[in-house]
């Protein structure tokens, strides 16, 4: 179990790492939820998220709006996840959480943490195999140093 949820993370951080954002809402499920949220809303229990997308849609049309309306810098992210902890709901739905760090590298070539934080994931076993039902992204970063655009 552990090798095929570390296949999805580790599919998950190549796509956004490299650039290929148009496969990003093809690793959750249609009816999905994806937000961020900051750990001092989530603690406090003040569900404002910084984005939230509850379907596939909201996040092929985020990558649209990316791509097509959207003016920012274009970072390099590279994301490092650890810590996988995960429970079986049943034989297709799995709970899990980990922590992740996402480096950034700006135009002029200097390198910096860009957010740190943890999931918390539902996935469900699909056809096509894992796919995040849920993905929770609480970041501890007190702030977000350049716009957050680009999926974390």
């Amino acid at each position: 179990m552990r090798l095929e949820l570390q296949e999805v993370f580790d599919q998950y951080a190549d796509v956004l790492d490299n650039d290929r954002l148009e496969e990003w809402p093809s690793l959750f499920t249609e009816d999905c939820l994806y937000e961020i949220i900051p750990k001092e809303n989530e603690d406090a229990g003040l569900p404002a998220p910084v984005i939230h997308c509850d379907n596939a849609r909201m996040l092929r049309d985020r990558v649209i709006s990316l791509r097509e309306a959207n003016i920012y810098e274009k970072p390099v992210y590279r994301h490092f996840t650890s810590g996988l902890q995960w429970k079986a709901i049943d034989a297709d739905t799995v709970e899990a959480s980990s922590s992740y760090m996402v480096l950034n590298t700006g135009q002029d070539g200097a390198t910096e943490i860009y957010q740190a934080g943890r999931y918390q994931d539902r996935l469900v076993r699909t056809d096509a195999g894992w796919r995040f039902q849920q993905r929770r992204v609480i970041y501890d970063t007190l702030r977000v140093h350049t716009l957050l655009a680009v999926p974390i």
